[in-house]
């Protein structure tokens, strides 16, 4: 067979994959038994690159060490092999011996350390490189720019100016992204002066990048301006200034740029649909999905997770269900982003059980979306779950952290949620307010003052202390622990009121009987226009309750559905049920509480047989008892008080006869117990 060396350079040109290397090894003695290795270094480098292409890098390097003359090529190749495979040691060793460097050289070992990420290595060898080019400047403003190192890629932007090397589009593209993410909006004007001066085309690369710079920094005029003078506006052009006329509130502005597109893309439509949502649109962003729908535009994930976002906004729990049977549809309800928004909707539709079942179906999961399951498990009263997921995240963030202790802290977990504290203040992250808040409340349920307030020190410390959710919770601690003026003090000095502030202190007044004191603040409150809760209400009927003020507490409960358009819950009807049986309403009482939407249990038939026997209504008294030996027959406390009531109407004889029962049927009454007790 008669061999060329040219057509066999060319024939080890295409071999670059393992599918061939045998292929091409078999042409390695062939070339040695006809003498043309020895003589020719092209045919030598050729084979040598082959190997690296392939990555067999040991038959490579024997080859090299063989080679009785060697070129730039020969030399890059190796190096190039190993920089591939990641091998810097030994990449680093033949570049520092290679006797003569070539740019390609000098550019190749740049490129491996941008690419390892390791900059300040990268940068040593662009400041050795005796002549800088192009490819090496943009290698490492390229870097930077990826590596959030942002003013290190602008300033090696300006040190290439400066040095008059040629501007490619693509490093402008790049600067102009740095620009961008510093919001240095007066440094991207000057280098787009600068381009303009230098005669530089805006191709679309380069055109979008400017436009996303001056939106994104909110000088929209420019960015429109720029658009315009594009050729051939792209669709990332477009989406920019239709996300930046949107995030400055112009949603009007962004329609217009949307409607220049005759058959506008998924991705301008998801830009218009995010830009309704962020301004608080979120049945327009649902009826824009229509239409884009009906337009025929396929949506993507990002559509999907935007849709779902707006269902989560609108709190329409149908709205999500329906979202989600449409992300299974389109099979990407396992999407991750999408099961986040799908768990944090259901979770906030007041479904979170719904969000356990569908995060029990995946198979993947980030810190993020375990971070959202563990306050789901926490609002289920699932703590096992909670602690197993908690303890499953590898790298916990301070989000993990305070998922965690506010959980404990909110089902009842006091002491642990203070020794899961106690062990983050050993990780080395800087506390947060949800972190103190968190933990003082905790502190408040035991009763805990002296450790809430050195975390209160600690807030002052670290210039929290007028943060609202920390005063908030200090308040709250010092109400549950009775100090109810020092509660006050606090409150009086918060700058801004919002409704949880004012319900804590409300919650402190009438737990701590302070009845006349919370319908006075709550007086205030509407005043001021701050709207009450249903939490505020509770406060307020707990409040009148404890005064017995029956008629201002039922003007409240309807105020309540009529006016503030809030249904009352089991603890609304529960204050009011022992509001009547405290005055002594009892008929009245027993009325309310058979005709409320909820199934009375045997705390609500307790509070009547209080009222019952504060008044000596012993008729009333014997069948209200009987109405709770019906659900509990055990009830010992109900029997007890029955014989009170006999007792105290001096029918002796019926109270003994219930003593009596109780004795035989070997009931208990659970003993009252104090925090305090040991």
């Amino acid at each position: 067979m008669d061999l060329d060396l040219q057509s066999c350079a060319r024939l080890l040109q295409t071999i670059n994959s393992n599918v061939l290397i045998k292929q091409g090894k078999q042409l390695h003695p062939l070339f040695l038994k006809r003498g043309m290795l020895p003589y020719s270094i092209t045919l030598v480098n050729r084979l040598l690159q082959m190997y690296c292409k392939c990555g067999y890098l040991d038959d490579a390097r024997k080859l090299f060490d063989e080679m009785p003359q060697r070129n730039y090529f020969t030399w890059n190749s190796l190096i190039e092999g190993y920089a591939k495979s990641r091998n810097e040691q030994e990449c680093l060793h033949l570049f520092n011996a290679m006797p003569c460097k070539n740019s390609f050289s000098w550019n190749m070992i740049i490129s491996l350390f941008v690419n390892q990420g390791k900059l300040n290595l990268a940068r040593k060898y662009l400041d050795d490189m005796p002549l800088k080019n192009g490819v090496a400047w943009n290698s490492m403003i390229h870097g930077y720019a990826e590596n959030g190192q942002c003013l290190k890629a602008v300033s090696l932007f300006k040190d290439m100016k400066s040095r008059s090397c040629h501007l490619d589009v693509y490093v402008l593209a790049t600067v102009f992204g740095a620009c961008t993410d510093l919001l240095a909006l007066k440094l991207g004007k000057i280098i787009h002066a600068c381009i303009i001066v230098d005669g530089v085309k805006l191709d679309p690369v380069l055109g979008s990048s400017i436009v996303n710079m001056y939106g994104k920094c909110g000088d929209l005029d420019y960015a429109r301006l720029v658009l315009h003078s594009l050729p051939y506006p792209d669709d990332f052009s477009l989406s920019s200034l239709i996300s930046a006329y949107s995030n400055s509130g112009r949603v009007n502005e962004a329609k217009i740029v949307f409607s220049m597109k005759d058959n506008p893309c998924v991705a301008l439509w998801n830009s218009l649909i995010s830009g309704h949502i962020a301004n608080n649109m979120a049945m327009e962003a649902l009826v824009i999905f229509g239409e884009m729908r009906r337009h025929g535009t396929r949506e993507d994930i990002s559509t999907i997770a935007s849709v779902l976002s707006a269902c989560d906004y609108l709190g329409v729990v149908d709205y999500g269900t329906q979202m989600h049977a449409h992300a299974c549809k389109f099979g990407v309800s396992h999407d991750l982003i999408v099961a986040s928004v799908l768990v944090d909707t259901y979770s906030k539709c007041g479904r979170p059980h719904s969000a356990c079942e569908l995060f029990s179906e995946l198979n993947t999961y980030d810190t993020i979306l375990l971070n959202s399951m563990i306050t789901v498990y926490c609002a289920c009263g699932r703590i096992k779950e909670a602690k197993e997921i908690f303890t499953s995240i590898s790298s916990k963030t301070l989000i993990s952290w305070n998922s965690m202790i506010s959980g404990l802290s909110q089902n009842g977990y006091s002491s642990e949620a203070l020794a899961c504290f106690r062990e983050l203040n050993t990780k080395g992250f800087r506390i947060d307010r949800f972190s103190l808040a968190s933990v003082i409340s905790a502190c408040g349920t035991i009763s805990s003052l002296e450790f809430g307030e050195q975390l209160f020190a600690r807030a002052i410390v670290i210039g929290l202390e007028s943060d609202k959710i920390v005063s908030t919770s200090i308040i709250d601690l010092y109400c549950k622990c009775g100090l109810i003026d020092n509660g006050r003090k606090i409150f009086n000095h918060m700058v801004h009121f919002d409704q949880a502030s004012w319900n804590s202190m409300l919650m402190g007044y009438a737990t701590n009987g302070y009845g006349i004191e919370a319908l006075e603040l709550f007086n205030d409150m509407r005043k001021l226009g701050v709207m009450p809760t249903n939490i505020t209400f509770t406060a307020v009927l707990s409040a009148c309750d404890h005064c017995g003020l029956l008629e201002e507490g039922l003007k409240w409960f309807h105020s309540m559905k009529h006016t503030y358009l809030i249904d009352p819950g089991i603890e609304h009807y529960s204050c009011m049920v022992d509001l009547f049986s405290r005055v002594g309403r009892l008929k009245e009482a027993i009325n309310f509480l058979t005709h409320m939407p909820f199934d009375a249990d045997i705390s609500l038939w307790s509070s009547i047989l209080r009222g019952c026997l504060a008044h000596g209504d012993a008729i009333l008294g014997k069948k209200v008892a009987e109405k709770i030996t019906t659900i509990d027959p055990k009830n010992a406390d109900a029997h007890v008080q029955l014989s009170s009531i006999f007792a105290t109407c001096g029918d002796w004889d019926g109270s003994e006869q219930v003593r009596k029962l109780i004795a035989d049927e070997g009931m208990q009454k659970v003993p009252g117990r104090s925090w305090v007790d040991p």
